[in-house]
């Protein structure tokens, strides 16, 4: 194998384990997000709802589907949250959970 192929599969193994971690990373935020949701509608199973939101993600490609989930749930609910502050808390989220995902 020459020096090439071996960089090549040095960058493939670092691509495959970047998206591993990125996706590691969103699933961890939508239970954040869920965990947090499930506070402001005072949802008993905090856990169980989390879970609800995570599956929410595999919709459609991107996020929209996990804001899309929450809005329902907080109209329903009558929480006053609007989409911008369920995206803030998203991105807010999303940081935390990156380092927990870095630390294992």
């Amino acid at each position: 194998m020459s020096s090439f192929d071996k960089r090549e599969e040095g960058f493939e193994r670092k691509y495959a384990l970047d998206e591993e971690q990125k996706f590691k990373a969103e699933a961890r935020r939508n239970k954040l997000l869920g965990l947090w949701a499930a506070g402001l509608l005072g949802k008993p199973d905090a856990e169980a709802y989390a879970k609800d939101v995570v599956a929410a993600d595999f919709e459609e490609a991107g996020h929209e589907d996990v804001v899309r989930k929450i809005r329902a749930d907080f109209d329903a609910a009558g929480v006053a949250q609007t989409d911008d502050q369920i995206r803030l808390k998203m991105l807010e989220l999303l940081s935390e959970a990156v380092t927990q995902v870095q630390n294992g």
